[in-house]
């Protein structure tokens, strides 16, 4: 789907424009003509990187040009790129360059360039996905929420994960639930199925999930690299080439069936919501 590839490649554009602007998720996601909650999964997939990575990488890269071509002030270019501190400036200068900002205008000192990405799909063979869609009645689930940032939410989720390990509150885990909230918080439920007969667990609450479409994606092996692969192969592979449909809602699901003895035979599900265009 030559559009979307596209639409992610106006919005790097328009980032580019505005290194120099306040910049907000809600903004470049609708120059990719997508919803933030699905912006961030696919830029993610298809960068390797966050959004706020990228805008960051960006702004540093900048910054130290500026630094080392010119006599301006250091509070100058740190609010220039968006910092209100030459403290907090120099310390996320010093993270992405090693050194600090005056150390930047030493001749011949060594910078870091992190350049524009350029967002270009090459097929060169074919990559099996399985998957079906079917359609999905309501459904109510029941189990513990905690919002998180979206920028940081990769690496927050696996560690809510643990913890619940550790006090599973009368849960399985059936589901991992990821709904939008305002395109830069989401909450993630670790859930199961509601019956309506049994008692709502001490911390837990219900959420009803739509009824509709769902294009559903097995994957099969240990985790976390299997669920790992195959979202990334949704991304970049299976959402530009698919036709007929597109993204519905602001939430996406994994279900986790129960493990066997074998974790190489165990399997799961990422599960997408659509819609018929």
């Amino acid at each position: 789907m030559k559009g979307w590839i596209e639409g992610i490649q106006a919005s790097i554009d328009y980032i580019e424009r505005n290194l120099t602007e306040e910049l907000n998720i809600e903004e470049i996601a609708q120059n990719a003509a997508i919803s933030p909650f699905y912006y961030q999964r696919i830029f993610g997939a298809l960068c390797g990187m966050t959004v706020g990575e990228y805008i960051r990488a960006r702004r540093m890269t900048l910054a130290a040009q500026d630094l080392s071509r010119s006599d301006h002030k250091v509070i100058d270019i740190a609010v220039k790129y968006g910092y209100d501190s030459p403290d907090s400036f120099a310390k996320a200068f010093q993270r992405f360059h090693c050194i600090t900002p005056a150390q930047a205008r030493e001749a011949g000192i060594r910078l870091r360039s992190f350049a524009p990405v350029h967002i270009n799909i090459k097929l060169e063979g074919g990559n099996m996905l399985d998957y079906q869609i079917v359609e999905k009645a309501p459904f109510t689930i029941v189990g513990v929420r905690r919002r998180f940032c979206a920028e940081t939410s990769y690496r927050e989720v696996p560690e809510f994960w643990k913890e619940w390990m550790s006090d599973r509150k009368g849960l399985e885990g059936m589901f991992g639930l990821c709904t939008d909230k305002d395109g830069k918080n989401l909450d993630y439920w670790i859930a199961d199925l509601y019956k309506p007969w049994e008692d709502i667990p001490d911390g837990c609450e219900t959420y009803l999930i739509p009824g509709g479409l769902w294009a559903l994606f097995p994957c099969k092996g240990p985790l976390p690299d299997s669920m790992q692969k195959v979202n990334t192969q949704i991304w970049t592979e299976w959402l530009p080439a698919l036709q007929g449909y597109t993204l519905a809602g602001n939430y996406s699901m994994e279900v986790y069936l129960t493990d066997t003895k074998d974790p190489a035979d165990a399997v799961r599900y990422i599960c997408i919501p659509l819609k018929k265009m």
